[in-house]
């Protein structure tokens, strides 16, 4: 047992849902790359780590439609191509004259790289990305998180039928890939509301309440969340869609008394069995931050410089604002031995961190390090071994060990009960990366489907018609509308023409089967369409259209 405190790496894993739907510049190849450089790399080091048995313990989530795809035939044999692809493209380089011996050991250097992966794939995990994740729950080197189905922006949803249901598909998935059910989520962009009353009168319970109808009982937020570290004050009516007032049953102060809260432990989440844990700031901002975190060292791999024949990155930071084209090569050599200096560095923070909050509040604490994964291996080529690292040099610390958020609540309770703001992760911790000026069109939308889904459910569930297939394809179309990636690709002008192109596609479908379940047509025109929409959009073979049953107010709670 370790003097002063625990740690856990929090690692959030999400992509949009891009099966089928295209590759370069958007669309599936985003899954491949991080298959590659992300995925396979992270299992091999929990390979290891379990073959040196180190006891590291991360808190891995998975969404629902990440899972899909992972375990997705179609996906899965694109990204053996994609593979391919690379190593013959890494060969390319390496036999063109024009380059010098540096260039070329780099090149052949890739080529390994993907070949590597390629032989860990088909080989020691025989295509089986998912199965591996399964085998670090089932021996418990990682626990895992689950999350709404599609990432739907639970907040903004206007039906409690439609919270229930993201959490109902997702909550099954994750049981149905890992064995058994997940204790803990993170929520979809971080995204919290507390119940409010509605204009009608009706109280709509907050997301809390909800996750603990589902047998959830923790989940994540940021930190000033907790600590009151940045100021702010929230009173009277808030904005809710389309900018309408909507009043709130609590109010956020950012008191004197949350100003002295830690983030080290759990807080129980008003009158529910729910907790929630805060994001650590100081060890975030080692590896988050643009001028203080580990990634942007000189010596690991650029992320931004791509050759033009190859796209391969061959070229290191090398300086803070050096141009492009100014790169110097990649060393993964001396890469590696930052890697290591890094991780001694983390460490080191993470011990002293702890040992001030023990002798401030006299109980061991846990860091909470949340990052999305993509961060590691993709982004941040060398973040995978840190992470490694990191989990070997806590193995053998005399005062502090790795432990998952699940097992810190089980041994160290939430203690005292808050109340949290309407929050989420993006600009100004408000909902306005996912509704504004560019998206508001998205929402009218979403919220007519939502009622749509519930009129179907409800002529079904009255017998007046018979269309099982229908309303399941027709449940799984909703979900992917409701991904909150399609408005925060707008929002971002990263994909702003593939994510809205992508959003209508399932509003076109989920309009023309809701047709069908209406009018209970059966024509082998819809039957053809049905099949064409049910390869195309595949996942949660498991889901139940009465998930999405009208249940507003206090009956939402009701699994």
């Amino acid at each position: 047992m370790p003097g002063t405190g625990f740690f856990s790496f929090v690692l959030h894993s999400h992509l949009p849902y891009v099966r089928r739907a295209g590759v370069w510049p958007h669309g599936e190849e985003m899954i491949h790359e991080a298959i590659a450089e992300t995925y396979i790399p992270l299992i091999r080091e929990l390979r290891r780590l379990e073959l040196e048995n180190v006891p590291a313990r991360f808190t891995i989530g998975l969404t629902p439609i990440l899972l899909e795809q992972l375990a997705d035939d179609d996906v899965l044999r694109s990204f053996v191509e994609y593979a391919r692809t690379e190593v013959v493209a890494a060969r390319r380089d390496a036999a063109d004259p024009s380059r010098d011996a540096a260039m070329v050991a780099l090149s052949e250097y890739y080529a390994a790289f993907y070949e590597g992966l390629l032989a860990t794939f088909n080989d020691e995990l025989g295509g089986d990305i998912v199965g591996a994740f399964r085998h670090a729950f089932e021996i418990g080197q990682i626990e895992v998180l689950t999350s709404g189905a599609t990432h739907g922006y639970l907040p903004l949803l206007s039906r409690d039928s439609s919270i229930n249901a993201q959490l109902a598909a997702g909550r099954a998935t994750t049981r149905r890939h890992m064995g058994r059910d997940a204790t803990g989520i993170w929520l979809p962009e971080c995204a919290y509301r507390p119940g409010y009353v509605a204009d009608t009168g009706l109280v709509r319970p907050g997301i809390e309440d909800f996750l603990a109808a589902r047998g959830l009982d923790h989940f994540f937020t940021e930190t000033h969340v907790v600590s009151g570290v940045r100021s702010g004050k929230v009173t009277g009516d808030v904005v809710g869609p389309y900018g309408a007032p909507r009043r709130r049953v609590v109010e956020w102060a950012g008191s004197a008394a949350q100003r002295d809260r830690t983030v080290l432990r759990p807080y129980g989440v008003r009158d529910a069995a729910v907790s929630v844990f805060a994001r650590d700031p100081r060890t975030g901002l080692l590896v988050w931050s643009a001028n203080q975190g580990y990634p942007g060292d000189f010596s690991y791999r650029e992320f931004h410089r791509k050759d033009v024949a190859s796209g391969l990155q061959y070229w290191r930071v090398t300086g803070s604002g050096v141009d492009l084209g100014a790169k110097a090569l990649y060393d993964p050599a001396v890469a590696a031995a930052r890697v290591r200096a890094h991780a001694r560095h983390f460490v080191g923070v993470v011990a002293e961190t702890l040992a001030e909050h023990y002798a401030t509040h006299g109980r061991p604490g846990l860091i909470v390090s949340a990052y999305d994964t993509e961060l590691f291996g993709h982004w941040w080529f060398e973040g995978v071994s840190w992470l490694g690292e990191v989990a070997r040099l806590l193995a053998s610390h005399p005062d502090v060990a790795m432990m998952t958020t699940a097992e810190y609540l089980a041994s160290y309770p939430a203690e005292e009960a808050i109340d949290l703001p309407e929050i989420s992760w993006g600009t100004g911790g408000d909902h306005s990366t996912w509704i504004n000026d560019e998206t508001a069109w998205m929402w009218p939308e979403i919220h007519r489907a939502e009622r749509v889904m519930e009129e179907c459910v409800a002529l079904a569930s009255a017998g007046s018609s018979d269309c099982d297939a229908v309303l399941r394809q027709l449940g799984r179309e909703l979900l992917l509308l409701e991904s909150s990636d399609w408005p925060f690709l707008i929002s971002t002008g990263q994909a702003g023409e593939y994510a809205a192109e992508r959003f209508r596609s399932h509003v076109e479908r989920f309009d023309r089967l809701a047709d069908a379940a209406r009018t209970g047509a059966r024509d082998a025109g819809m039957l053809a369409y049905l099949a064409e929409i049910e390869r195309s959009d595949n996942p949660f073979p498991d889901l139940d259209w009465r998930w999405f049953a009208a249940r507003q107010g206090s009956a939402a709670l009701i699994p």
